[in-house]
């Protein structure tokens, strides 16, 4: 993908016709900002006129908070996807958003990272965004981890995340880093223990007590790229195709670990509870056909292991109140991941397992 001569941009007010032009290779005689807002990425929806130009394009830019820019730099999540966007978009076997232009530099002079990607306006593609309640929600859960295959059975064992390879620089992005989210998961235990389901209290104190052995664990297992962060709202359906957004937290896991993050965070528990066995039957029998030998036995066990990792992310969420999601949000994701770790007996395995 191209590189544009000018900076790239920080501010929405830094998306001017000239940075356009260059980074889509074609004169845009206007720019009009049509919204903005900010969380762990600044967007922007923009509409374009200009010969050759989409009518309409997304914008991801660092974060507008100075606070949220710091978090997000410590973590690379912005430069991760737009690298992962600039360079590895096109080998992906799934639907994501289109992309006309993604780049990233590391700051100087302690202004942070500077990347930028703009994408498809899928609104004006016709796709519709899926939510726990849609009628269909069964249909998308089978069709989520489905999509996922192609994906995972593509770069599964691939000698390009070793050293030397060129997609070394995702090998570190996986399971157990830091300390697990161990901190966030004791401060939901302080303030949101009261609001959450039973069961929440034990296995948020076993895990800030055993996070370390516990990422250990993780890290068993055939692992692939993965899309890391796979909850219905980073996902959208292009007719009836289940696509998949925002990959700023891709990582190299075992590919259970997305299916687990999606079952067991997003999906109603009714519906989990009756499709979850199915649903990763599925999964591994369609890794067959890509001669990935995945074991229903194993792929169960993963999957009650990286409910886990799930329901940490969710609590992780809940702890920041509405800083990442809106408060009512990670408070659904942790209850529903809650009583999913419960079903599973997760606690019951890392007993086991430790």
């Amino acid at each position: 993908m191209a590189t544009t001569p000018l900076p790239l941009p920080m501010e929405v007010d830094d998306l001017t016709p000239e940075w356009f032009s260059a980074a889509l290779g074609q004169t845009v005689g206007a720019v009009t900002v049509l919204d903005r807002h900010s969380g762990t990425t600044g967007r922007a929806h923009v509409a374009l006129v200009g010969d050759g130009v989409p009518l309409t394009v997304f914008v991801k830019l660092p974060p507008f908070d100075a606070g949220q820019r710091v978090f997000v730099d410590s973590t690379s999540m912005g430069t991760t996807e737009a690298r992962f966007y600039r360079d590895l978009a096109p080998e992906i076997p799934a639907r994501i958003p289109a992309v006309w232009f993604s780049d990233y530099e590391a700051g100087t002079d302690g202004d942070g990272d500077h990347y930028v990607m703009v994408l498809e306006d899928l609104t004006a593609s016709g796709c519709r965004f899926p939510t726990p309640t849609d009628d269909d929600i069964a249909h998308r859960a089978r069709d989520i981890v489905e999509q996922l295959v192609p994906v995972h059975a593509r770069f599964w064992t691939s000698p390009r995340f070793d050293a030397g390879g060129d997609l070394e620089w995702i090998a570190p992005k996986g399971t157990g880093r830091g300390d697990g989210g161990a901190a966030m998961v004791q401060m939901a235990l302080d303030a949101l223990a009261d609001r959450l389901p039973e069961g929440f209290v034990p296995l948020a104190e076993f895990y800030v007590a055993r996070s370390p052995e516990i990422m250990q664990l993780y890290r068993a297992g055939e692992r692939t790229l993965i899309h890391g962060d796979a909850h219905l709202g980073n996902l959208f359906v292009d007719g009836d195709r289940t696509g998949f957004l925002d990959w700023a937290v891709l990582g190299y896991a075992p590919g259970m670990r997305d299916v687990a993050y999606t079952l067991t965070n997003s999906i109603p528990t009714e519906v989990r509870r009756a499709s979850e066995r199915v649903i990763i039957d599925r999964y591994c029998e369609l890794l067959r056909a890509h001669d990935i030998d995945l074991v229903f036995a194993e792929a169960w066990e993963q999957y009650r292991l990286f409910s886990v990792y799930s329901w940490v992310a969710a609590a992780c969420t809940a702890a920041m109140g509405s800083k990442w999601q809106p408060e009512h949000v990670g408070l659904g994701g942790t209850a529903r991941a809650t009583v999913a770790a419960v079903d599973l007996d997760a606690l019951g395995l890392l007993h086991e397992r430790l």
